[in-house]
């Protein structure tokens, strides 16, 4: 089966449901992958069982989800009695690979959370692996199912401004939302390989699909200059902490019985502490990254993130022969209404299901010709769930795979390789000083125009 291609991915047979397993009861895991899929893909697909290493958080993780499929604390002994078609990996960034690679060795087809791994060693593992077993891997990019992003895929492959030539792409997170990555294990390299690996695959996925071009060099500079050690005081975590009167950032997740019940009930097990400080020392990562990204193509890609924003959303621009396409999300200033950054990060990062009525917005897309007027494209798009991209992206997986994918916003390994390695290649230039080459981290073929 070719990698990366799902389109033609058909279930095992068409009235006998799809058999799942889930390793990872994280958050995401247990609300997005588990409870949205069991009640509204309950009739094509089924759990047949649930790990993690954390008997805690597998046994709420279980009850939230409202499945009646057995628990594990070993993963292979969970394949052995179940025999999924289907795993479904929400571990840990550093541990994709050990999951992704059992799971094609015994025999099961992959939805992974994005990023598919965390380095170009166990990237090219997982590319082997997938070659050996004849099995597929499938990278959960929903960003790319959203209206708003379909729409700029939708003029670039039109070819409304000509070619194009360069990316203006920034992206702001903002004092919710960036600072929730710190307290978190995504905190620390070695769990997320910082966040131009887990967080910035989003959007060089975005960028390699509207491009439909393969990354071949990049330049990259970073600091921790914000989070972590820059700080006068600190304490253990934010439940109880000494200093939380006199903290902006101070977090107080007794208010949520669910992440209590999930995270701090469960602390015993692993010492996973969900409310971290994020002013500890052992904080490893940038929290603010740059970029420049050249294309096989020739299109060169200016990029940043910054992780403590006053508010959350993105400026994104194409430069063409004959014009330009320019968009944008949530930047305050362009809104008609007030925005609040606290509900506005609950709201995008909802994953509960049975929701009564999605909440629309519109977004704009300008396209403006060299030599004439300009145009505005409207987007009526969801503000949960990324947009609307996570719905769109179970949909193609589970409820009709083999629906026409023009555009081609199902991702597989290739897709996800080459995400993950412009943020691998940004760490190592920001590290060593100096620009990286894609082509010496895999043995990817990197190609001006990506492979159908």
């Amino acid at each position: 089966m070719a990698a990366g291609l799902l389109a033609q991915h058909t279930f095992a047979g068409h009235h006998k449901k799809k058999k799942l397993a889930l390793v990872g009861t994280g958050v995401r895991g247990i609300s997005f992958w588990g409870k949205t899929v069991r009640e509204q893909f309950g009739d094509v697909a089924e759990f047949v069982g649930v790990a993690d290493h954390n008997p805690g958080r597998l046994a709420y993780g279980k009850k939230f989800m409202g499945v009646s499929c057995p628990t594990f604390t070993d993963f292979d002994e969970m394949m052995q009695q179940t025999k999924p078609d289907m795993v479904l990996v929400m571990t840990t960034d550093s541990t994709h690979h050990e999951f992704i690679i059992k799971s094609l060795e015994y025999g099961a087809d992959v939805v992974t959370e994005k990023p598919m791994t965390t380095d170009e060693v166990k990237c090219q593992a997982i590319l082997d692996a997938e070659r050996k077993h004849d099995r597929q891997v499938i990278v959960g990019f929903n960003y790319r199912h959203g209206p708003h992003f379909t729409k700029v895929k939708e003029l670039l492959v039109k070819e409304r401004i000509g070619r194009v030539v360069s990316v203006d792409f920034n992206w702001y997170l903002n004092v919710y939302h960036g600072a929730s990555y710190f307290r978190r294990w995504h905190g620390i390299r070695e769990f997320g390989g910082t966040l131009l690996v887990h967080k910035s695959t989003h959007h060089f996925d975005l960028l390699n699909w509207w491009l439909d071009s393969d990354p071949v060099e990049v330049m990259a500079y970073g600091a921790l200059d914000h989070y972590g050690h820059n700080n006068a005081f600190r304490g253990s975590n934010c439940r109880g902490c000494e200093y939380k009167d006199k903290c902006k950032f101070h977090w107080d997740m007794t208010g949520s019985d669910h992440l209590m019940r999930l995270y701090a009930d469960n602390e015993k097990y692993d010492g996973y502490v969900r409310d971290n400080c994020l002013w500890r020392k052992d904080i490893d990562i940038w929290d603010k990254m740059s970029a420049q990204i050249k294309y096989a193509n020739g299109v060169i890609v200016n990029y940043s993130l910054t992780t403590y924003s006053p508010f959350e959303g993105f400026r994104l621009a194409f430069n063409g022969f004959d014009g330009r396409i320019e968009t944008w999300l949530d930047i305050p200033w362009r809104e008609e209404d007030a925005i609040n950054q606290a509900e506005l990060h609950a709201k995008e990062m909802s994953q509960v299901s049975g929701e009564a009525v999605e909440e629309l917005k519109m977004n704009e897309v300008y396209v403006h010709d060299n030599f004439g007027d300009w145009k505005i494209e409207n987007i009526f798009a969801p503000r949960r769930g990324h947009g609307g991209g996570d719905k769109r992206l179970h949909n193609a997986i589970f409820r009709d795979p083999n629906a026409p994918d023009p555009y081609r916003h199902m991702a597989g390994t290739r897709d996800g390789a080459l995400s993950i390695l412009i943020g691998i290649a940004a760490d190592k230039s920001i590290q060593e000083n100096r620009p990286v080459r894609i082509a010496d981290l895999t043995d990817i073929d990197l190609m001006p125009r990506r492979p159908v």
